[in-house]
């Protein structure tokens, strides 16, 4: 097979990931379904080639380039952070004609690339393992015991009595340790798999697992690692990642023959040990981000080494002896110090991925000729003002990535990549595309965002592989036809330019999932775009768009729709059409009503009406069964005074915000809402929390500040799922606003709970004052005023009865009738106005004085 060919393939699996190889080795089909993991060798380069696929070009909200676009755009360039620990077994993989894997050839060369099937599948896996373990009649020749996330805190040695083990999996439970000594049952282990647990410690009595060949416990707490792990001949995966470790050991590290894969990453690592070339077979070494600052020489004189991973470090220079790593295929520096690049790099002729975003690189030298082997380059985030022109001797490179540099141009000669396939310089100082790029004829994604562009040639369309483009924010007047051309292309991005009219050429580009035309001077929506019929994502956000046509009902596969920041004034009829619509964002703009009409959208989920000119609520949204999200927040818009009771209706509400407006209550069947997860009400003039507030079991984020409450209710404690709080700006009293300043539920809860008792024996005492001092004629007037139920009422059992007992037994039932609907503040304060009416001042001193005394003591 030819290297063009093979690369083209490496490019058809990445693009299409399912795809696999027809064989493997028996040992890793029957033990890397466990591990979680993707592959530890190639991921980034997976994630570089990711593409947006088809099904999933869905994204809510409007798009907009934001610096957090920017940092996910790295995270894609960049070794995965996350989880990269867990490695396939190294073994020599059986190559197959028929199907491959990205990079399919470079993996065989190696011999250490092993596939790991999907998440989903290894879940179903370790499933079925579990339920055969259960089981009483177990295959002989089963060996695999998978525990995962069984909510363990012990090692379960007596499980192993029963069952021979050699795979052993306990990820993602809570065991702080384990013992070896004395458990003959545990020496037969192979792979021990404890990530995600509480160790804070191995036992030296590891040493007796000597034939263990993939030991992971990364994610713990461990913080050494005992010297006695070097006792592990067979050892081939160690992975210790995501810990505490801030020394590794370094004698006997020559026991440690067969060990291929070393995962150090995310410690607390200083320096390395001198004694590492010991481990003569090393294949795959990871220490990104710990806190190492300069390229241990050590790492330099691993003979066999094909992968290493420095990223996140504090590195700020290499030595010359990174020469002598004559196998090294694969060098991730990214996220260092370094300014420059030593001339001996360019000596690893073998390098096929190299990785250097977010340095201080003002140059690279042209003696990256050498790189004729290379097929990733990732230099984001450097301070390059011009790339040389020997990059066109990388002629496998199939991707380049130079976002955020000052560069002004391109080489001349890049049209020698004849495989390039990513293209990516966005954040430089372009004026114009250079025209080599057009040359192109493998580019799948090109993107030249944020840069000063007037104009995209008509070139372009000679790229006929390109799927995705972006161009946004640059200073490009006319839209470019030649991109309507490109029968692949389905994800295009032009926000933030100076277009104001769509082409008519548009409408051949059926293939078109996602589009972008956000902040650009579009003065209506182009019937052109209605024959888009595969569209999924439109944005035409912040132009200058009154109308919609009618012909929009062609856009049958429309699910998210952007129209913020436009100029309607009434809602768009036409809109009513779009049976599949899913997101529809029509905030900042001038609407007053809305149309019955709406209830045809009927698998809409998010709606967006924040800033517009609504008189009153509009009452037709509460048709909306399968409505999930609303934003009426009117930060620029009319204020809303009230809430309809019909907004329970929208029972799969699980986000509602109002915030900025003028309402004074919360309707009082929000607890409908059963749904709810987040409220936004802030600022507004809400001066209480209704009683069905309390029904709210699944709200997890809770936003009242500024608004006018004066006290919460004591059973808030019962929202149970509330992790975020907001009551800042509120006059509250009960609690005290120094109390809800922390935003703690638990602080306030407990605040309450003693206010509660508090209250409830100052209230007992003012029943027992009043009884003890009113006068009868007095206490008849009371009952009238407070509609007290006295309770005799026949002259003969009256005169039984002394006139403080009946008045006490009234009090109690009449406070036990209205406990529900007043809080034993409220009743104090109704009582205390009742005798206020009757004149019965004697009995209001001694209550001010029991008032004053109850507020000198500290609570």
């Amino acid at each position: 097979m030819s290297e063009e060919e093979d690369t083209s393939a490496e490019v058809e699996d990445i693009i299409n990931p399912s795809r696999q190889s027809a064989e493997e080795p028996q040992f890793i089909n029957k033990t890397s379904d466990e591990l979680n993991e993707a592959s530890y060798y190639w991921k980034p380069f997976n994630q570089i080639y990711e593409t947006y696929p088809i099904e999933n070009t869905l994204q809510s909200g409007s798009s907009s380039e934001s610096k957090t676009n920017r940092n996910e755009e790295q995270k894609n360039l960049e070794f995965s952070q996350t989880r990269t620990s867990d490695a396939g077994l190294l073994s020599k993989p059986a190559t197959s004609q028929s199907s491959s894997q990205p990079v399919t050839e470079t993996i065989s060369d190696y011999q250490v690339f092993v596939h790991f099937q999907s998440r989903e599948k290894a879940e179903k896996i370790s499933s079925q393992v579990l339920e055969e373990n259960q089981s009483s009649d177990l295959k002989s020749d089963d060996f695999t015991l998978n525990l995962e996330a069984k909510g363990l805190q012990e090692f379960p040695k007596n499980i192993l009595k029963i069952k021979y083990v050699k795979y052993l999996y306990l990820d993602k439970n809570q065991i702080k340790t384990f013992q070896v000594a004395g458990s003959g049952d545990m020496l037969g282990l192979e792979i021990l798999s404890m990530q995600e647990n509480a160790l804070s410690s191995l036992p030296p009595e590891i040493q007796l697992l000597y034939n263990l060949r993939i030991l992971n416990v990364s994610h713990n707490q461990i913080s050494q690692i005992p010297k006695e792990i070097s006792q592990l001949g067979n050892l081939r995966q160690l992975l210790l990642n995501n810990n505490y470790i801030d020394n590794f050991p370094s004698s006997g590290l020559e026991n440690l023959k067969n060990l291929e894969i070393l995962n150090l990453g995310k410690n607390k690592l200083r320096h390395i040990p001198d004694t590492l070339p010991s481990l003569q077979n090393m294949r795959v070494l990871n220490l990104e981000y710990n806190k190492l600052t300069i390229f241990p020489k050590a790492l330099c004189f691993l003979p066999k080494l094909i992968s290493l991973n420095l990223t996140g470090n504090l590195i700020g220079s290499l030595p010359k002896e990174i020469r002598e790593l004559k196998n090294l295929k694969k060098l991730l520096l990214a996220h260092n110090k370094l300014t420059f690049l030593a001339v001996e790099i360019f000596q690893l002729r073998k390098i096929k991925e190299l990785q250097l975003a977010d340095n201080k690189l003002e140059d690279i030298s042209h003696k990256i000729e050498n790189f004729r082997e290379l097929r990733i380059l990732v230099l984001d985030n450097n301070l390059l003002k011009n790339m040389p022109e020997k990059i066109s001797c990388c002629v496998l490179l199939e991707c380049l990535s130079l976002n955020d540099n000052q560069l002004t141009e391109l080489p001349k000669n890049i049209h020698k990549l004849k495989y390039l396939k990513i293209l990516h310089v966005n954040r430089n100082n372009i004026v114009k595309i250079t025209e080599g790029i057009f040359h192109l004829n493998n580019l799948h994604s090109l993107e030249f965002s944020r840069n000063i562009i007037t104009h995209v040639p008509i070139e372009v369309k000679n790229c006929k592989k390109i799927t995705k483009v972006e161009l946004s924010y640059n200073k490009i007047a006319y839209f470019p036809a030649g991109l309507c051309a490109l029968e692949l292309l389905y994800y295009l991005s032009c926000n933030g330019n100076s277009i104001s009219e769509i082409p008519v050429d548009i409408s051949f580009s059926k293939q078109l999932r996602h589009l972008e035309f956000n902040e650009n001077k579009l003065l209506t929506f182009s019937e052109y775009l209605c024959s888009l019929i595969n569209l999924n994502y439109l944005d035409l956000g912040k132009n200058q768009i009154g109308k919609i046509p009618s012909s929009i009902s062609n856009m049958v596969s429309l699910h998210i729709l952007i129209l913020c920041s436009n100029t309607f004034e009434t809602f768009p009829r036409e809109l009513c059409t779009l049976k599949n619509l899913e997101v529809l964002d029509l905030s900042e703009n001038h609407l007053q009503t809305i149309p019955s009409e709406i209830c045809n959208l009927k698998r809409i989920q998010k709606l967006n009406f924040s800033s517009n000119q609504f008189v009153y609520f509009p009452i037709e949204l509460c048709q909306l069964q399968s409505l999930e999200e609303l934003n009426i927040s009117q930060i620029n818009g009319k204020k809303l005074t009230r809430l309809p009771d019909e907004l329970s209706n929208i029972t799969q509400l699980k986000k509602l915000d109002i915030s900025n407006n003028a309402i004074r209550e919360i309707p009082k069947s929000i607890g409908e809402l059963r749904s709810l997860v987040t409220l936004y009400a802030n600022n507004n003039q809400i001066s209480s929390l209704p009683p069905s507030f309390l029904l709210l079991k699944d709200l997890k984020q809770l936003n009242m500040k500024g608004n006018n409450l004066t006290d919460l209710p004591s059973a808030i404690c019962s929202l149970l799922s509330l992790e975020e709080i907001n009551f800042d700006d509120n006059p509250l009293m009960r609690p005290p606003m120094e109390i809800c300043k922390g935003k703690q539920l638990h602080t306030i809860a407990s605040y309450l709970q003693r206010a509660d008792e508090r209250d409830e024996k100052i209230l007992e005492k003012t029943f027992k004052i009043v009884a003890n001092n009113i006068t009868e004629t007095n206490f008849e007037f009371l009952c009238q005023k407070l509609n007290l139920v006295k309770s005799e009422n026949n002259i003969p059992t009256k005169s039984l009865i002394p006139l403080n007992e009946r008045a006490y037994q009234a009090f109690v039932k009449w406070k036990t009738e209205n406990n529900l609907s007043l809080t034993t503040a409220a009743l104090r304060d109704q009582l205390v106005r009742g005798l206020n009416m009757i004149g019965a001042y004697d009995i209001m001193d001694k209550i001010t004085a029991l008032n004053l005394f109850t507020c000198a003591i500290k609570f």
